[in-house]
């Protein structure tokens, strides 16, 4: 199996523009995000981003989303493209008697990833000298510390270009989903939904707050946290043979009929290594070095 690292370009950048990005503003913006997601917005540094989950009071997601300070005292929140319209209308809907306007200004900025512990050389050129069209945060995505950077939509050519001159290139879909799936690394759409709660997709670590206090969501959290496991889990397979995703899961031996072990969410070439895959599995057969089989045979090991 090859090192999660390796699936990375030594010089590479993810295109994120299209991600949904929301600016909070008025002097009410830090307390009320706090209570809506579930990290501590109050922990926010200076150039540093925050992963934190949006929940339903049943501890069900509604978005995973990044978290940061912004210009003129803001936060700005971004998220999967398609919940842009879910997300904004979901924080509008508690936004009462707050001070907090939430604008949607996905159109307004680009935004590029940074990768594979590169970084672009200084100083950056005059196309971003403009106060407030470059910012740039730290921000952890496909598993890994790496850039996020900011710029207006009209200069983001210029920072592509900005990018290549140094020798960058973006990340193709199939790169970046390797990296994804290699470091275990759950996305909306395959591993996240409306019915996802997020302990089970290993969200705990990165972007929980068992100590914030009080926001929708927490007591399910918290209960989850005091029983101290879940009925499932996502985990991580590598196989020889091809996987798909929808293929169920079963440990040898168990009848066609039966119940799932789990099933797989997402898959990847691992180049000629073979396949590797997220799933989600039930105990006990969550368990690192276990083999399980799918309906045509083909076999994955939990690692």
């Amino acid at each position: 199996m090859s090192n999660p690292d390796d699936a990375l370009a030594p010089r590479g950048w993810l295109e994120l523009s299209p991600r949904a990005k929301l600016r909070l503003t008025g002097g009410d913006r830090v307390r009320f995000l706090n209570g809506q997601v579930s990290n501590d917005v109050r922990a926010l540094r200076p150039g540093a981003a925050l992963l934190a989950c949006v929940m339903t009071a049943k501890g069900k997601m509604s978005a995973d989303a990044f978290v940061r300070p912004w210009l003129g005292d803001a936060l700005l929140v971004d998220a999967e493209p398609e919940l842009r319209e879910a997300l904004a209308a979901r924080l509008e809907r508690y936004i009462i008697a707050d001070d907090v306007l939430l604008e949607d200004v996905t159109d307004e900025w680009a935004l590029l990833h940074t990768v594979g512990g590169w970084l672009p050389p200084e100083p950056a050129p005059p196309a971003f000298a403009t106060a407030g069209s470059f910012l740039a945060f730290e921000a952890e995505r496909l598993g890994r510390l790496g850039t996020d950077f900011f710029v207006s939509a009209a200069s983001a050519d210029s920072l592509r270009a900005w990018f290549a001159a140094d020798g960058a290139r973006a990340l193709d879909a199939e790169e970046a989903e390797r990296a994804r799936i290699a470091a275990g690394v759950p996305r909306w759409g395959a591993e996240l939904d409306e019915d996802t709660i997020p302990p089970e997709a290993g969200l705990e670590e990165r972007a929980i707050s068992y100590a914030k206090g009080c926001y929708i969501g927490q007591e399910v959290i918290s209960r989850i946290k005091s029983v101290g496991r879940v009925n499932r889990r996502l985990c991580r397979l590598r196989s020889a043979e091809p996987l798909d995703v929808g293929d169920e899961l079963r440990p040898a031996g168990e009848l066609p009929e039966a119940r799932p072990s789990g099933r797989v969410t997402s898959v990847a070439r691992d180049g000629d290594a073979g396949w590797i895959a997220l799933a989600f599995l039930r105990r006990p057969h969550d368990t690192l070095g276990g083999i399980l089989f799918t309906p045509g045979g083909t076999r994955a090991e939990v690692w």
